[in-house]
């Protein structure tokens, strides 16, 4: 007896783990049903991360936040996705897809719930902060869990699906708070209940879904390492300059967006609000669908195109204050971020190593989240020293000279070819 115990495997995380989340073998649930679930999760989670952005205005009438102070609060949420996509980016691979996935809405849940008990600007940045691990949890190991479990008749769309429910919640977001800030009362803790009902539903969506990769007998946790090697880096400068520009975009319409509204187009409806900062990311959901129609090397350069013409009606908006200009523009940026981005992404991963493919792509995430912060703390700058009009003006031409500067490279890269 005392050698049969001696010959027992040590109990290890994985062991545990199969415990908490037994096997889903004995589920007889539908496979289209079970895609769609962990979908909807990823949409939920990223839903989570943009529902501030209409709060903003009335956090700073509150607790007496400067503009500045916003941008440091927005940026923040790019400090917890970056530093999730480093640590846990290649966790998944060894404790599988779902236990990291429901650590992901497990953060998002504790997000809300310090959202909803914030009391001053440190709780508020614990918030971003677990928002932006969340999402960072969920961008690499939900595009990949979405892909492996679609259907094989679903298998060409899956890739769209995954990303149409990472921009698409990114966009749902700010309307769905708008919503229910302007007509329902509580507008500082409504949003975070109605979340965390969303997450519960998430969380059983995960739940039910199969374990999609065969976890390790001994698993080893690492950070992601990044690189790009050489061979890809033509073809990585001008996506990353466009991805960049893309976010940056991004970036400023779910943090300097309401600001802009209210003080320089004169609009506070919320809702409204919602309705302008999430338009940019349905419609970066669209051009990521039509960008399957264009030409596979007319894709990026197209893109570039379309942010650049982008940015001249939202810069012509801010200067005429004239919110249909604004928001044609930020439709037409939103396009050209959704072709730019998903043809970025898809040239990369043909151009890098198989070997080296995750630390290529995790690369290009981290360049795009920075963008996300980095520009966004400096319109709160300048913002400070100048009128936000000014400054938003400045910002569109900056980004549509940063996408123009793609557009050439790329242009010069097929003469050269």
């Amino acid at each position: 007896m005392a050698r049969d115990h001696l010959r027992r495997p040590p109990f290890r995380l994985h062991c545990l783990l199969d415990l908490i989340m037994p096997s889903s073998d004995s589920r007889r649930l539908p496979a289209l049903l079970l895609f769609f679930g962990v979908a909807l999760a990823f949409s939920v989670t990223m839903i989570g991360t943009t529902m501030p952005t209409p709060l903003y205005p009335i956090y700073q009438d509150r607790f007496g936040f400067s503009q500045l102070m916003i941008t440091i609060i927005f940026a923040a949420y790019a400090v917890g996705v970056i530093g999730a996509l480093i640590v846990t980016g290649r966790w998944s691979d060894q404790l599988g897809r779902r236990p990291l996935l429901l650590a992901g809405l497990v953060c998002s849940v504790i997000s809300d719930i310090v959202f909803w008990q914030a009391d001053g600007l440190t709780m508020i940045l614990v918030g971003r902060v677990l928002s932006g691990i969340s999402a960072g949890i969920f961008t690499g190991t939900a595009t990949v869990a979405v892909i492996e479990l679609a259907p094989p008749h679903w298998r060409q769309r899956a890739t769209f699906f995954a990303t149409a429910a990472n921009m698409g919640g990114l966009g749902l977001g700010p309307m769905l708070a708008g919503a229910l800030s302007q007509y329902l009362p509580a507008p500082l803790i409504l949003s975070y209940l109605v979340h965390m009902g969303l997450a519960v539903l998430a969380t059983t969506c995960v739940w039910l879904a199969p374990e999609t990769v065969a976890k390790p007998a001994r698993p080893k946790l690492s950070l992601q390492r990044l690189n790009v090697p050489p061979e890809v880096r033509s073809v990585f400068i001008p996506a990353a300059i466009a991805g960049f520009a893309g976010f940056a975009v991004c970036g400023f319409f779910t943090s300097i967006a309401p600001a802009m509204m209210g003080k320089v187009l004169g609009y506070d409806n919320r809702l409204l609000i919602g309705v302008v900062a999430g338009s940019i990311f349905i419609a970066s959901t669209i051009g990521q669908f039509l960008q399957d129609k264009l030409p596979i090397a007319l894709r990026l350069p197209l893109g570039c195109a379309t942010l650049v013409v982008g940015m001249l009606p939202v810069a012509l908006g801010i200067y005429l204050q004239s919110l249909p200009a604004f928001m044609v523009g930020a439709i037409i940026a939103g396009m050209g971020h959704g072709i730019s981005f998903r043809a970025g992404m898809g040239a990369i991963a043909s151009a890098s190593p198989a070997n080296e493919r995750a630390a290529v792509t995790s690369t290009f995430f981290i360049v795009v989240y920075v963008a996300i912060s980095l520009p966004v703390v400096g319109i709160g700058v300048m913002a400070s020293l100048t009128s936000l009009q000014t400054t938003g003006i400045i910002f569109s031409i900056c980004v549509g000279s940063l996408a123009a500067l793609a557009l050439v490279i790329l242009l010069r890269r097929r003469r050269s070819a």
